[in-house]
């Protein structure tokens, strides 16, 4: 229900890219928009189509590759993937679709779960097989949901190693990291890296109505991020669907905030043409949401928002990916 009546809802409407003054430049000529990412100096769609959902067993092949296709050659750029998702499923069907041409068309993001360099090297190596590709433009630390995450990927032997090594050699262009636990963990790696005069091109975060009221990414990293000239990459707009579930929120105001938020692009699944094409119209004519919009739908949602309890991804397991399969972290 989240995912088609969102979009059948938000045919038409408006998204931002909401970093600073330049948040009122809108697009034309049914341009897909574009904000540079961070220090890459990459400049990236502000929707990007996630990986997670056209590796989909709902999902028919044909029908995965066709919505990476189109979504290139409609000025969609900016590509999200995994090692693990769908079992290697998603990125083998990406490695399809950027066949014949399509590759050089793309900004291509794929994430490794290893945190020694051994695990990191077998993954990032099943990772540019089956995306039929020799590098990957941004490679992200999946899941940084574990205080002591950092440590093991900075150690001797860490997979940073293994990241850092690519890069030299060609295979990896940028390097970021990810999760969707907790601010602290995100601030704790940042610091780490800090500590070993490293900075990350990229992070990944929850970026949504409801994570401005508990616990939140937005408030607590992304402004130390912006300092540091990271790319700031926005995901879980709809908190998976479950914030729908509390009736206070619509589904075209959840990814109109989240798009409004200072992220340079915002990751979102289509598991069907359709969503892609609604998707495809709602990034043409994306408009700003003010702050007097996004404070009164803040306070609309404050009653569910504030106890953190729809946002199953920082309160549960449900979302660990890793926490499940602690054998992929090495």
């Amino acid at each position: 229900m989240e995912r088609r009546e969102f979009l059948k809802s938000a045919a038409g409407a408006a998204l931002i890219t909401g970093l600073g003054s330049s948040a009122n430049a809108f697009a034309s000529g049914g341009e897909i928009p574009r904000r540079v990412l961070g220090r890459t100096g990459v400049p990236v769609s502000i929707v990007g189509v996630g990986g997670y959902h056209i590796g989909a067993s709902s999902v028919p092949e044909e029908v995965g590759i066709r919505i990476i296709r189109t979504a290139l050659d409609s000025g969609i750029n900016f590509l999200d993937n995994c090692w693990d998702y769908n079992g290697g499923e998603s990125e083998r069907r990406m490695g399809k679709a950027l066949r014949d041409g399509y590759r050089q068309k793309a900004f291509l993001m794929t994430k490794i779960d290893g945190r020694t360099a051994v695990a990191a090297q077998k993954q990032l190596d099943e990772s540019l097989s089956r995306l039929q590709t020799d590098h990957i433009d941004l490679i992200q630390i999946h899941e940084v949901i574990r205080m002591e995450d950092p440590e093991r990927v900075f150690a001797a032997g860490g997979a940073l190693e293994t990241l850092e090594k690519a890069r030299k050699a060609g295979k990896v262009r940028f390097i970021g990291f990810t999760g969707h636990k907790s601010p602290a963990m995100h601030l704790h790696m940042i610091d780490t890296a800090s500590q070993h005069h490293y900075t990350f091109d990229t992070v990944q975060m929850p970026v949504n109505v409801m994570d401005a009221q508990f616990n939140s990414f937005a408030n607590q990293v992304i402004p130390v991020a912006s300092k540091l000239g990271m790319g700031i990459l926005g995901m879980k707009g709809l908190g998976g669907g479950i914030f729908l579930q509390s009736k206070t929120v619509k589904p075209v105001e959840c990814l109109h905030y989240s798009i409004s938020q200072k992220v340079h692009c915002q990751i979102t699944g289509c598991d069907s043409m359709q969503i892609l094409n609604q998707a495809l119209d709602l990034a043409r004519n994306f408009r700003p949401m003010d702050e007097a919009a996004m404070k009164a739908l803040r306070a609309r949602a404050s009653s569910e928002a504030v106890t953190g309890e729809l946002e199953k991804y920082k309160n549960t397991q449900n979302f660990d990916g890793t926490g499940r399969n602690p054998q992929w972290l090495g």
